[in-house]
């Protein structure tokens, strides 16, 4: 008995959509069954959609309201513990070490950068390999995970931290705490470590430096409006 596999696409340019549209409807057994364009529509497709893979990109705003950086990092933890059956393929334009390898960490069973059209061609292939349990990885995006971390390297917890502070850049500490469900003095904590990695001595320059280094990506154009609607 055939399986469908149910797939669900979050990027901010329809045409990014569109296009993997085009490489999934020929593929008899996959199935697109939604899509969204900004990071706070996320959690509510997942819940509201049965899904086997997620295809997303890091770098979406957070809402038509909110044009900062959705922390997409730090919602995989949440996103993937809810969800533990779901199958997340990271397609993005960004290929910073940390930032890759926290992804993997996290659980992602792909990262694929846009540029890497030779499996942009085969994304349903991908699809259904990452569907039955397997692992896709652009040349040089996996790399070994117990290679031991540089201390200029943030901490997996410290670029979810940042990332959060990134998309709520107006947030009150208190505010901030409570977001990533953590008291006020342990993000302090957090805070103040990654600022002594990074070389800084506040949170707005930390998010700039982040933005700087590609830690937490910079949204750099609005979404497109689609205008069929």
């Amino acid at each position: 008995m055939e399986t469908t596999v149910r797939v669900a696409i979050l990027d901010d340019h329809q045409s990014i959509i569109d296009g993997f549209l085009y490489r999934l409807m020929s593929a008899k057994d996959i199935q697109v069954v939604a899509s969204a364009s900004y990071g706070e529509d996320l959690l509510p497709m997942i819940r509201n959609n049965p899904v086997d893979v997620l295809l997303l990109d890091l770098s979406v705003p957070t809402s038509a309201e909110n044009m900062n950086q959705y922390p997409m990092i730090f919602t995989m933890r949440g996103l993937l513990n809810e969800f533990p059956r779901l199958k997340v393929v990271i397609i993005s334009n960004f290929k910073e070490r940390a930032l890759v390898k926290t992804a993997i960490e996290h659980g992602v069973c792909g990262y694929i950068y846009k540029d890497d059209q030779a499996s942009i061609q085969q994304l349903a292939r991908i699809v259904m390999i990452v569907a039955a349990g397997g692992n896709y990885f652009s040349a040089g995006a996996y790399f070994d995970l117990s290679e031991e971390r540089s201390k200029k390297n943030l901490t997996p917890r410290q670029m979810e931290v940042l990332a959060v502070a990134s998309a709520y850049p107006d947030d009150s500490t208190d505010d901030l705490a409570q977001r990533l469900n953590i008291s006020g003095s342990t993000l302090r904590n957090i805070l103040s470590n990654a600022y002594s990695r990074l070389g800084v001595r506040t949170r707005s320059a930390a998010i700039d430096r982040v933005r700087q280094l590609g830690i937490v990506p910079t949204f750099l154009q609005p979404p497109k409006v689609d205008q069929s609607h």
